[in-house]
């Protein structure tokens, strides 16, 4: 009935999204600061209820699956703006396409839940494996470099897309298909959709091994991922206006990925308790927000020494 009750109302805030995004195509600063903040408090108001309901450690699991998943969440929106800037999406077509590209994150992380639960229950020796992927990647967050644009075009997706399907060479409004002379033809709005879904694929195989090793209960890693991706359309439009003020956001999301990791290869021998985890991943994600504003990244000609035309 649990399950039910939540997507129920999932459904119901995908229908108010897909309401205000037929009646205006673009968020302002403030509209996406405050779509951004009614997700979040709905989501603390659910973490209480759960509190109330199902006792303080569900709730303590649940936040701290929560502060993952938001935190990381973040991180696939380094790539959906590459991805943007480099096919020059429009600002009116953004919204559609991460619209449906959460819709299908949605599906994909759910789906992915219920198997890792089932093989988790069957398997115990996965959450090694788990582990391990977790401090390699939080390893490989250390040493990522900030790509250019143009190496989307050796995306095996991107290729693929195209040698299947013919892409119309420019946008067609919101479609993300058109018919020329009886043959469908994909355009240039599809292809970024399918780099979005596909983006969130690889991330989700990161993030949600994660989020196993906080808890192992399927309805917390459920609702925790849910309200982490929901909204994440308008966390886009925050995210990147304040992008250069959260510079070493990175950093705290690889110490975070590696502190996981490391716990899920110790389960059978240290036991953390989930207000405790919790705690500890508050401290590593404060700390390198805090960081990136009190060290903000210099413009290159004030790192120059370059005159202004400041008098």
């Amino acid at each position: 009935m649990a399950f039910l009750l939540f997507n129920l109302l999932v459904a119901a805030l995908i229908l108010f999204d897909l309401g205000l995004g037929r009646r205006q195509q673009t968020l302002t600063a403030r509209q996406a600061i405050a779509r951004t903040l009614f997700y979040v408090v709905l989501a603390v108001g659910f973490g209480l209820w759960l509190g109330q309901t199902r006792g303080t450690t569900t709730m303590a699991e649940y936040f701290a699956g929560y502060l993952v998943e938001y935190a990381l969440s973040m991180d696939n929106i380094f790539v959906f703006i590459a991805i943007f800037s480099f096919f020059a999406v429009p600002e009116a077509m953004r919204p559609r396409v991460l619209l449906w590209g959460v819709l299908g994150a949605l599906i994909m992380r759910g789906l992915m839940i219920w198997g890792g639960a089932a093989l988790l229950e069957r398997f115990h020796w996965l959450l090694y494996v788990f582990g391990v992927v977790l401090i390699f990647t939080g390893l490989k967050f250390l040493r990522h470099k900030e790509e250019e644009g143009g190496s989307l075009e050796r995306n095996p997706v991107l290729r693929l897309v195209r040698r299947l399907l013919p892409v119309t060479e420019d946008y067609h409004g919101g479609r993300f298909f058109i018919r020329r002379n009886g043959r469908l033809w994909a355009t240039p709005l599809f292809v970024v959709l399918v780099l979005i879904e596909t983006t969130d694929l690889m991330f989700a195989l990161d993030s949600i091994p994660a989020i196993f090793g906080i808890t192992r209960d399927p309805f917390v890693v459920y609702t925790a991922n849910v309200f982490a991706i929901i909204g994440l359309r308008s966390l886009f439009f925050v995210f990147s206006a304040i992008l250069p003020l959260i510079r070493y956001l990175r950093y705290g999301l690889a110490v975070t990925l590696v502190f996981i990791g490391v716990k899920m290869l110790l389960i059978d021998v240290v036991h953390l308790a989930p207000a405790t985890s919790l705690g500890i991943l508050a401290l590593i994600l404060g700390t390198s927000v805090l960081a990136s504003v009190l060290f903000p990244r210099r413009e290159p000609a004030a790192a120059a020494g370059e005159p202004t035309d400041e008098a």
